[in-house]
Protein backbone atom coordinates (compact mmCIF):
# COMPACT_ATOMS: atom_id res chain seq x y z
CA UNK A 1 0.00 0.00 0.00
CA UNK A 2 1.46 3.18 -1.00
CA UNK A 3 2.28 5.56 1.93
CA UNK A 4 0.35 8.56 2.98
CA UNK A 5 2.47 11.84 2.24
CA UNK A 6 1.72 15.15 3.25
CA UNK A 7 2.60 18.16 5.87
CA UNK A 8 2.94 17.20 9.81
CA UNK A 9 -0.47 19.03 10.10
CA UNK A 10 -2.34 17.37 8.54
CA UNK A 11 -1.28 13.73 10.82
CA UNK A 12 -0.93 15.52 14.31
CA UNK A 13 -2.04 18.27 16.54
CA UNK A 14 0.75 20.25 17.09
CA UNK A 15 0.79 22.23 20.61
CA UNK A 16 2.90 25.19 22.04
CA UNK A 17 4.11 24.95 25.09
CA UNK A 18 4.05 27.43 28.08
CA UNK A 19 5.61 28.64 31.50
CA UNK A 20 3.34 29.67 34.50
CA UNK A 21 4.48 32.78 36.18
CA UNK A 22 7.48 31.81 38.36
CA UNK A 23 6.86 34.39 41.38
CA UNK A 24 3.25 32.72 41.84
CA UNK A 25 3.59 29.92 44.18
CA UNK A 26 0.82 28.05 43.48
CA UNK A 27 1.46 27.50 40.22
CA UNK A 28 4.60 25.27 40.82
CA UNK A 29 5.60 21.93 42.90
CA UNK A 30 2.49 20.27 41.71
CA UNK A 31 1.77 16.84 40.27
CA UNK A 32 1.95 17.85 36.31
CA UNK A 33 5.60 16.80 34.89
CA UNK A 34 6.81 19.85 33.01
CA UNK A 35 9.40 19.40 30.52
CA UNK A 36 12.04 21.77 29.29
CA UNK A 37 15.15 21.38 26.92
CA UNK A 38 17.01 20.97 29.27
CA UNK A 39 14.62 17.81 30.03
CA UNK A 40 15.38 16.87 27.01
CA UNK A 41 18.82 17.07 26.40
CA UNK A 42 19.45 14.90 29.58
CA UNK A 43 18.08 12.17 28.45
CA UNK A 44 19.95 8.74 27.15
CA UNK A 45 16.45 6.93 25.77
CA UNK A 46 13.96 8.16 23.60
CA UNK A 47 11.25 7.93 26.39
CA UNK A 48 10.36 10.56 29.54
CA UNK A 49 9.00 10.22 32.47
CA UNK A 50 10.53 12.66 34.85
CA UNK A 51 10.96 16.31 34.80
CA UNK A 52 13.20 18.14 36.75
CA UNK A 53 10.20 20.71 37.52
CA UNK A 54 6.54 20.14 38.16
CA UNK A 55 3.41 22.54 38.21
CA UNK A 56 -0.24 22.27 39.46
CA UNK A 57 -3.43 21.68 38.23
CA UNK A 58 -3.67 25.08 38.96
CA UNK A 59 -1.03 26.48 36.47
CA UNK A 60 -2.84 24.32 33.74
CA UNK A 61 -5.80 25.19 34.07
CA UNK A 62 -4.94 29.72 34.61
CA UNK A 63 -2.50 29.50 32.56
CA UNK A 64 -3.51 27.51 29.61
CA UNK A 65 -1.08 25.11 29.14
CA UNK A 66 -1.46 22.36 26.84
CA UNK A 67 -1.19 18.56 28.09
CA UNK A 68 0.18 15.88 26.25
CA UNK A 69 -1.50 11.97 26.57
CA UNK A 70 1.07 9.38 26.76
CA UNK A 71 2.50 8.60 23.68
CA UNK A 72 3.34 12.14 22.18
CA UNK A 73 6.21 13.38 20.84
CA UNK A 74 8.07 16.44 22.84
CA UNK A 75 10.64 18.45 20.77
CA UNK A 76 13.19 21.05 21.35
CA UNK A 77 12.64 23.91 18.96
CA UNK A 78 15.00 26.10 20.84
CA UNK A 79 18.62 26.04 20.39
CA UNK A 80 19.41 23.41 20.48
CA UNK A 81 16.79 22.15 18.10
CA UNK A 82 16.05 18.48 18.24
CA UNK A 83 16.45 17.06 21.05
CA UNK A 84 13.07 14.63 21.56
CA UNK A 85 11.46 12.22 23.38
CA UNK A 86 7.69 10.08 23.65
CA UNK A 87 6.05 11.50 27.25
CA UNK A 88 5.37 8.11 28.85
CA UNK A 89 2.63 10.16 30.95
CA UNK A 90 0.72 13.15 30.32
CA UNK A 91 2.90 15.77 30.43
CA UNK A 92 2.85 19.70 29.69
CA UNK A 93 5.93 21.83 28.97
CA UNK A 94 7.91 24.73 28.35
CA UNK A 95 7.64 27.27 25.15
CA UNK A 96 11.19 25.78 24.19
CA UNK A 97 9.30 23.07 23.26
CA UNK A 98 6.38 21.99 21.02
CA UNK A 99 4.50 18.75 21.30
CA UNK A 100 2.66 16.29 18.43
CA UNK A 101 -0.27 14.28 19.52
CA UNK A 102 -0.07 11.56 16.93
CA UNK A 103 -3.38 11.48 14.56
CA UNK A 104 -5.69 7.98 14.78
CA UNK A 105 -3.49 6.46 11.94
CA UNK A 106 -0.18 7.57 13.26
CA UNK A 107 1.92 5.45 15.91
CA UNK A 108 4.01 7.54 18.40
CA UNK A 109 7.37 5.74 18.24
CA UNK A 110 7.08 5.41 14.39
CA UNK A 111 6.86 9.53 14.86
CA UNK A 112 9.52 10.23 16.85
CA UNK A 113 12.27 7.94 14.39
CA UNK A 114 11.18 9.81 12.07
CA UNK A 115 11.37 13.33 13.48
CA UNK A 116 14.93 12.55 14.91
CA UNK A 117 16.02 11.48 11.40
CA UNK A 118 14.74 14.77 10.44
CA UNK A 119 17.05 16.84 13.30
CA UNK A 120 19.57 18.54 10.61
CA UNK A 121 16.75 19.50 8.48
CA UNK A 122 14.81 20.87 11.40
CA UNK A 123 18.23 23.02 12.57
CA UNK A 124 18.92 24.18 9.28
CA UNK A 125 15.00 25.00 8.79
CA UNK A 126 15.28 27.54 12.09
CA UNK A 127 15.75 30.94 12.29
CA UNK A 128 15.67 34.26 14.47
CA UNK A 129 17.21 37.09 15.62
CA UNK A 130 16.80 37.36 19.24
CA UNK A 131 16.89 33.60 19.65
CA UNK A 132 17.50 30.75 16.78
CA UNK A 133 13.81 28.96 16.85
CA UNK A 134 11.69 26.33 15.13
CA UNK A 135 8.14 28.09 14.52
CA UNK A 136 4.56 25.68 15.46
CA UNK A 137 4.13 26.60 11.19
CA UNK A 138 7.39 25.68 10.20
CA UNK A 139 7.36 22.48 12.39
CA UNK A 140 3.43 21.78 10.84
CA UNK A 141 4.69 22.28 7.14
CA UNK A 142 7.21 19.13 6.82
CA UNK A 143 6.69 16.59 4.41
CA UNK A 144 6.24 13.21 5.98
CA UNK A 145 5.67 10.18 4.86
CA UNK A 146 3.42 7.28 7.03
CA UNK A 147 3.11 3.71 5.85
CA UNK A 148 0.04 1.81 7.05
CA UNK A 149 -0.39 1.79 10.80
CA UNK A 150 0.62 -2.09 11.48
CA UNK A 151 3.72 -0.87 9.38
CA UNK A 152 4.89 1.62 11.66
CA UNK A 153 4.37 -0.74 14.63
CA UNK A 154 6.33 -3.56 13.30
CA UNK A 155 8.95 -0.83 12.09
CA UNK A 156 9.30 1.21 15.22
CA UNK A 157 9.74 -2.41 17.09
CA UNK A 158 12.68 -3.33 15.07
CA UNK A 159 13.99 -0.44 15.75
CA UNK A 160 13.31 -0.30 19.47
CA UNK A 161 15.39 -3.44 19.36
CA UNK A 162 18.00 -2.95 16.63
CA UNK A 163 19.07 0.83 18.10
CA UNK A 164 19.08 -0.72 21.79
CA UNK A 165 21.81 -3.04 20.82
CA UNK A 166 23.79 -0.66 18.98
CA UNK A 167 22.98 2.17 21.86
CA UNK A 168 24.56 -0.51 24.59
CA UNK A 169 27.28 -0.99 22.59
CA UNK A 170 28.21 2.80 22.20
CA UNK A 171 27.78 2.95 25.94
CA UNK A 172 30.12 0.02 26.50
CA UNK A 173 32.89 2.14 24.07
CA UNK A 174 32.12 5.14 26.22
CA UNK A 175 32.42 3.47 28.99
CA UNK A 176 35.79 1.89 28.09
CA UNK A 177 37.13 5.91 27.00
CA UNK A 178 35.99 6.89 30.63
CA UNK A 179 38.34 4.21 31.65
CA UNK A 180 41.13 5.61 29.33
CA UNK A 181 40.68 9.18 30.62
CA UNK A 182 40.69 7.80 34.41
CA UNK A 183 44.14 6.20 33.70
CA UNK A 184 45.68 8.65 31.95
CA UNK A 185 45.07 11.10 34.65
CA UNK A 186 46.19 8.82 37.39
CA UNK A 187 49.65 7.91 35.46
CA UNK A 188 50.28 11.54 34.59
CA UNK A 189 49.55 12.37 38.34
CA UNK A 190 51.19 9.85 40.18
CA UNK A 191 54.32 10.37 37.59
CA UNK A 192 54.48 14.05 39.11
CA UNK A 193 53.78 13.12 42.82
CA UNK A 194 55.84 9.99 42.99
CA UNK A 195 58.19 9.96 39.89
CA UNK A 196 58.94 7.14 38.07
CA UNK A 197 60.85 4.66 40.52
CA UNK A 198 59.02 1.82 42.70
CA UNK A 199 60.26 2.20 46.09
CA UNK A 200 61.93 5.09 46.49
CA UNK A 201 62.03 7.08 49.94
CA UNK A 202 59.44 9.06 50.61
CA UNK A 203 59.08 11.94 52.57
CA UNK A 204 55.83 13.90 54.19
CA UNK A 205 54.86 16.65 51.64
CA UNK A 206 52.81 18.49 54.23
CA UNK A 207 50.12 19.43 52.00
CA UNK A 208 47.50 17.00 52.86
CA UNK A 209 46.11 16.67 49.40
CA UNK A 210 49.16 15.90 48.17
CA UNK A 211 50.46 13.46 50.43
CA UNK A 212 54.04 12.27 50.16
CA UNK A 213 56.28 12.87 47.53
CA UNK A 214 59.92 11.79 47.11
CA UNK A 215 62.56 12.62 49.93
CA UNK A 216 65.02 14.01 47.02
CA UNK A 217 61.89 16.56 45.71
CA UNK A 218 61.45 19.64 46.63
CA UNK A 219 57.81 21.48 46.93
CA UNK A 220 58.42 25.35 45.57
CA UNK A 221 56.07 28.31 44.97
CA UNK A 222 54.57 27.89 41.58
CA UNK A 223 55.97 31.18 40.46
CA UNK A 224 59.28 30.28 41.63
CA UNK A 225 59.84 27.78 38.86
CA UNK A 226 57.64 29.24 35.94
CA UNK A 227 56.81 32.54 34.64
CA UNK A 228 52.98 33.20 33.61
CA UNK A 229 51.16 36.20 31.95
CA UNK A 230 47.57 36.39 31.10
CA UNK A 231 47.10 37.98 27.30
CA UNK A 232 45.72 41.63 27.13
CA UNK A 233 41.62 42.58 26.90
CA UNK A 234 42.08 43.69 23.48
CA UNK A 235 38.80 45.62 21.47
CA UNK A 236 37.25 44.18 18.31
CA UNK A 237 37.85 47.68 17.02
CA UNK A 238 41.28 47.33 16.73
CA UNK A 239 41.30 43.43 14.84
CA UNK A 240 42.17 43.58 11.25
CA UNK A 241 42.03 41.56 8.05
CA UNK A 242 45.83 40.63 8.20
CA UNK A 243 48.88 41.32 10.63
CA UNK A 244 50.33 39.55 13.73
CA UNK A 245 47.16 36.71 14.59
CA UNK A 246 45.65 37.30 17.86
CA UNK A 247 44.98 33.93 19.73
CA UNK A 248 41.65 32.16 21.05
CA UNK A 249 40.14 29.86 22.16
CA UNK A 250 39.77 27.70 19.59
CA UNK A 251 43.58 28.01 18.98
CA UNK A 252 44.46 26.06 22.26
CA UNK A 253 42.46 23.10 21.65
CA UNK A 254 45.00 20.28 21.10
CA UNK A 255 48.64 19.59 22.18
CA UNK A 256 50.51 22.27 19.57
CA UNK A 257 48.70 25.83 19.44
CA UNK A 258 47.00 26.55 16.08
CA UNK A 259 46.01 29.68 14.05
CA UNK A 260 41.83 27.95 13.99
CA UNK A 261 39.78 30.86 14.61
CA UNK A 262 42.47 33.76 14.95
CA UNK A 263 41.49 37.49 14.75
CA UNK A 264 44.60 39.88 13.23
CA UNK A 265 46.23 43.21 14.84
CA UNK A 266 48.16 46.13 13.10
CA UNK A 267 51.78 44.58 13.45
CA UNK A 268 52.89 48.52 14.62
CA UNK A 269 50.07 48.53 17.18
CA UNK A 270 51.57 45.32 18.82
CA UNK A 271 54.84 46.36 18.58
CA UNK A 272 54.12 49.65 20.23
CA UNK A 273 51.57 48.27 22.97
CA UNK A 274 51.90 44.34 23.15
CA UNK A 275 55.31 43.38 22.30
CA UNK A 276 55.78 42.01 25.37
CA UNK A 277 53.01 39.54 24.58
CA UNK A 278 54.63 37.62 21.79
CA UNK A 279 54.54 33.96 21.88
CA UNK A 280 58.03 32.20 22.08
CA UNK A 281 58.41 28.23 20.39
CA UNK A 282 58.69 26.09 23.49
CA UNK A 283 56.03 28.65 25.56
CA UNK A 284 52.96 26.61 26.94
CA UNK A 285 49.38 27.75 26.70
CA UNK A 286 46.70 27.29 28.63
CA UNK A 287 42.76 28.39 29.03
CA UNK A 288 42.45 30.48 32.24
CA UNK A 289 38.77 27.81 32.33
CA UNK A 290 41.00 25.11 32.99
CA UNK A 291 38.30 23.32 32.19
CA UNK A 292 39.58 21.56 28.13
CA UNK A 293 42.25 19.70 30.31
CA UNK A 294 44.70 20.60 27.13
CA UNK A 295 47.94 22.09 27.50
CA UNK A 296 49.16 23.90 23.98
CA UNK A 297 52.64 24.07 22.70
CA UNK A 298 53.89 27.19 20.52
CA UNK A 299 55.64 25.81 17.29
CA UNK A 300 57.10 27.51 14.79
CA UNK A 301 54.08 28.20 13.38
CA UNK A 302 52.14 29.87 16.43
CA UNK A 303 55.31 31.91 17.62
CA UNK A 304 55.31 35.27 17.12
CA UNK A 305 51.28 35.69 18.00
CA UNK A 306 49.45 37.54 21.00
CA UNK A 307 47.12 35.21 23.28
CA UNK A 308 44.09 36.88 23.76
CA UNK A 309 42.71 37.34 27.45
CA UNK A 310 41.95 34.34 28.62
CA UNK A 311 44.67 32.35 27.44
CA UNK A 312 47.70 32.34 29.98
CA UNK A 313 51.29 31.74 29.06
CA UNK A 314 53.63 29.97 30.88
CA UNK A 315 57.20 29.81 30.41
CA UNK A 316 59.13 27.20 32.50
CA UNK A 317 62.42 29.09 34.07
CA UNK A 318 65.78 27.92 32.94
CA UNK A 319 66.83 25.76 35.53
CA UNK A 320 64.15 24.93 37.59
CA UNK A 321 61.54 23.07 35.24
CA UNK A 322 61.66 21.64 31.93
CA UNK A 323 58.30 22.21 29.34
CA UNK A 324 57.54 18.64 29.41
CA UNK A 325 57.50 18.15 33.44
CA UNK A 326 55.31 21.46 33.33
CA UNK A 327 53.21 20.13 30.43
CA UNK A 328 52.40 16.94 31.98
CA UNK A 329 51.71 18.84 35.58
CA UNK A 330 49.34 21.52 34.21
CA UNK A 331 46.71 18.65 33.50
CA UNK A 332 47.44 16.54 36.27
CA UNK A 333 45.09 16.43 39.80
CA UNK A 334 47.44 18.14 41.95
CA UNK A 335 47.47 21.26 39.77
CA UNK A 336 43.71 21.04 38.70
CA UNK A 337 42.93 19.98 42.93
CA UNK A 338 44.32 23.32 43.33
CA UNK A 339 42.20 25.67 40.97
CA UNK A 340 39.25 23.46 42.78
CA UNK A 341 40.38 24.94 46.44
CA UNK A 342 40.79 28.51 45.21
CA UNK A 343 37.78 28.56 43.76
CA UNK A 344 35.78 26.98 46.54
CA UNK A 345 33.16 29.49 48.27
CA UNK A 346 33.83 31.59 45.36
CA UNK A 347 32.13 32.27 42.43
CA UNK A 348 34.73 32.44 40.28
CA UNK A 349 34.38 30.70 36.96
CA UNK A 350 37.82 31.05 35.64
CA UNK A 351 41.54 31.66 37.41
CA UNK A 352 44.48 34.29 36.58
CA UNK A 353 48.45 34.84 37.72
CA UNK A 354 47.17 35.88 40.95
CA UNK A 355 45.68 32.23 41.56
CA UNK A 356 48.69 30.55 40.26
CA UNK A 357 51.08 33.18 42.88
CA UNK A 358 49.02 30.91 45.28
CA UNK A 359 49.63 27.64 44.00
CA UNK A 360 52.89 25.21 44.21
CA UNK A 361 54.53 22.60 42.13
CA UNK A 362 56.72 19.60 42.88
CA UNK A 363 60.16 19.68 41.60
CA UNK A 364 62.29 16.97 41.13
CA UNK A 365 66.29 17.12 39.60
CA UNK A 366 66.15 18.10 36.21
CA UNK A 367 67.13 14.90 34.73
CA UNK A 368 63.84 13.24 36.38
CA UNK A 369 61.98 16.02 34.82
CA UNK A 370 63.42 15.11 31.66
CA UNK A 371 62.69 11.31 32.42
CA UNK A 372 59.25 11.81 33.59
CA UNK A 373 58.07 13.53 30.65
CA UNK A 374 59.82 11.62 28.13
CA UNK A 375 58.03 7.98 30.04
CA UNK A 376 54.74 10.33 29.68
CA UNK A 377 54.76 10.78 26.43
CA UNK A 378 55.75 7.41 25.18
CA UNK A 379 53.39 5.58 27.35
CA UNK A 380 50.46 8.65 26.97
CA UNK A 381 50.89 8.02 23.23
CA UNK A 382 50.34 4.47 23.02
CA UNK A 383 46.92 5.22 25.56
CA UNK A 384 45.69 7.96 22.77
CA UNK A 385 46.36 5.42 20.22
CA UNK A 386 43.84 2.90 22.30
CA UNK A 387 41.25 6.09 22.70
CA UNK A 388 41.33 6.97 19.10
CA UNK A 389 40.43 3.23 17.79
CA UNK A 390 37.73 3.04 20.67
CA UNK A 391 36.41 6.92 19.18
CA UNK A 392 36.51 5.68 16.19
CA UNK A 393 34.34 2.56 16.53
CA UNK A 394 31.71 4.39 18.08
CA UNK A 395 31.87 7.10 15.35
CA UNK A 396 31.15 3.60 13.38
CA UNK A 397 28.47 2.73 15.14
CA UNK A 398 26.93 6.06 15.35
CA UNK A 399 27.04 5.93 11.46
CA UNK A 400 25.68 2.59 11.08
CA UNK A 401 22.94 3.41 14.00
CA UNK A 402 21.89 6.38 11.93
CA UNK A 403 21.90 4.28 8.54
CA UNK A 404 19.62 1.49 10.10
CA UNK A 405 16.82 4.48 11.12
CA UNK A 406 17.02 5.40 7.58
CA UNK A 407 16.81 2.15 5.72
CA UNK A 408 14.03 0.93 8.09
CA UNK A 409 12.10 4.39 8.08
CA UNK A 410 12.10 4.57 3.78
CA UNK A 411 11.39 0.52 3.80
CA UNK A 412 14.73 -0.45 2.37
CA UNK A 413 15.34 -3.01 4.84
CA UNK A 414 14.45 -6.57 3.40
CA UNK A 415 13.81 -8.32 6.92
CA UNK A 416 10.77 -5.62 7.32
CA UNK A 417 9.38 -6.40 4.04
Amino acid sequence: MKPDSGALRHFGRIKNGTTPASGEAGYWDGDVLWATPEDLGKLTTDRISHTKRQITEKAVAECNLSVLPAGSVIISTRAPIGHMAINEIPMAFNQGCRGIIPGDQVDGPFLYYLLKSRAPALNAMANGTTFVELSRDELAAIPVEFPPLDTQRRIARFLDEKTARIDGLIEKKRALLDRLAEKRQALITRAVTKGLTPNTPMKPSGIYWLGEIPAHWDILPLKHVVRYQEGPGIMAVDFRDEGVPLLRIASVGSRYATLDGVNYLDPEMVFGKWSHFLTEIGNLLISASATSGIVSEITEETSGCIPYTGIIRINPIDGMATSDFVRHWLVSNVFLSQIDQLKAGSTIQHFGPYHLGLMVITKPPLCEQRAIGLELDQTLGNLEQNEARVSLSIQLLSEYRSAVVTAALTGQLLELG
